[in-house]
């Protein structure tokens, strides 16, 4: 006989009403209740344990100052869409506001669905947001970032040793003064980048030079403006900077040259991400090319053998990237 949402109800003394809305996990039935409603459900056989056909990829957004003004996010979804067609899965594009009044409701219904599984997009995640996660009971991924705790499964870039790669790139061109153009909102991947740029200064025994640091916007057009304002009162510069991202990078190379200094005669810029933008600047921006789509893909396999169960043991998944050298580095060594 075909189990339906009437014979739950009658095997359980709620409505069908009461048991569609637990079943499909939407607002008005406490949590006993959901929970006596799913039980009876898997043993009637109408849930099964292997039933999940749904991946839902979450946007959490703490301001999206990071997420919404790049395409770099764009590509990784393409990229997690194709690999969720191949298995199969049909993907759910959700979003998450840190500050929107029920976003504790919001995620406390989201990881306990286990009719879906779910990565969590979570680059403007901050430590402190974390924990609320980590009752999940739907097969979960992390994905740009990295929890410490070591609770969940991830896939994230390489940001340490790619940013350290740049900047021993910087180095081997001759550059002793190289600044850092910093993002202002500090999430976890510029954490990592600005450990590698250190990193990279120690081992050549250089100095990271606070009056070469300058802490701009994530959008393009307001570091853009931020550094215009900078330029304004002629600080002291480097010979070279690496920046947070391309974003980044690509606004300041504006200011600088609308404020007269040549790219890269005076002044040497790298970024990373390498955005589509990045090829078609002039001069042509030296970067780390992350491969999104790639990316994706590898957090949709990852995810599917968590789905199935083919690898108990948690993992962080780095992903390594490629230097990809333009035009906007100059070699000091070939000067006259």
């Amino acid at each position: 006989m075909k189990i339906s949402i009437k014979s739950i109800s009658k095997a359980t003394g709620f409505s069908p009403a009461t048991v569609s809305n637990a079943l499909n996990n939407k607002k008005g039935v406490n949590q006993k209740t959901a929970s006596e409603i799913r039980r009876v459900a898997k043993e009637m056989g109408y849930i099964s344990e292997n039933r999940i056909t749904k991946v839902k990829f979450v946007i959490y957004k703490r301001t999206g100052a990071i997420i919404d003004d790049s395409p770099f996010f764009n590509l990784l979804i393409d990229g997690a869409e194709k690999e969720c067609r191949k298995f199969g899965y049909e993907m759910i594009i959700c979003h998450l506001d840190r500050f929107a009044a029920d976003y504790e409701e919001q995620v406390h219904w989201l990881i306990r669905d286990t009719d879906a599984a779910v990565i969590l997009l979570g680059t403007e995640l901050m430590e402190d947001d974390i924990e609320l996660y980590k009752d999940a009971k739907c097969p979960f991924l992390l994905f740009d970032y990295f929890d410490p705790s070591m609770s969940f499964d991830g896939v994230l870039i390489d940001n340490d040793d790619s940013a350290r790669v740049l900047t021993e790139y910087l180095i081997a061109k001759g550059h002793e003064k190289i600044g850092y153009l910093k993002g202002n909102f500090r999430i976890q991947a510029f954490k990592g980048r600005a450990n590698g740029y250190r990193r990279a200064l120690k081992n050549a025994r250089l100095p990271a030079e606070e009056k070469y640091c300058f802490t701009l916007d994530t959008t393009m057009d307001g570091a853009y403006r931020q550094m215009l304002k900078i330029l304004k009162d002629r600080p002291e510069l480097p010979t070279a900077f690496f920046a947070d991202n391309d974003m980044i990078a690509l606004g300041a190379m504006k200011a600088f040259q609308e404020s007269g200094y040549r790219i890269p005669d005076d002044i040497s810029i790298a970024g990373f991400d390498d955005l589509p933008f990045s090829e078609i600047v002039s001069p042509r921006l030296t970067t780390i090319r992350v491969s999104k789509p790639e990316m994706g893909g590898i957090a949709v396999r990852k995810l599917h053998e968590i789905i199935n169960q083919m690898n108990r043991s948690k993992s962080k998944i780095s992903v390594c990237t490629d230097f990809i050298e333009r035009d906007s580095v100059k070699d000091i060594h070939k000067m006259v």
